[in-house]
């Protein structure tokens, strides 16, 4: 039996789509859709750092060495 690659097991998180600068209706909701947006970025951000903690120190999907932060 293969293993899967590892990316397939754990893949790289991928960013939200940002929404069209048309998409809010400039009616002050709460949330408004760029609300909903930045929070997840932050859900984004969050598990990318998850992931890179998960990944060698020496692999980025992009075949670049990235140094993670202390």
């Amino acid at each position: 039996m293969s293993q899967a690659p590892l990316d397939d097991l754990d893949p790289m998180p991928v960013p939200p789509p940002q929404p069209d600068l048309d998409a809010c209706c400039g009616n002050g909701c709460d949330p408004c859709i760029f609300d909903l947006h930045d929070l997840a970025m932050d859900r984004y951000r969050q598990a990318l750092r998850a992931w890179r903690a998960r990944q060698p120190d020496d692999a980025a999907p992009d075949g670049r060495a990235w140094r993670r932060a202390p």
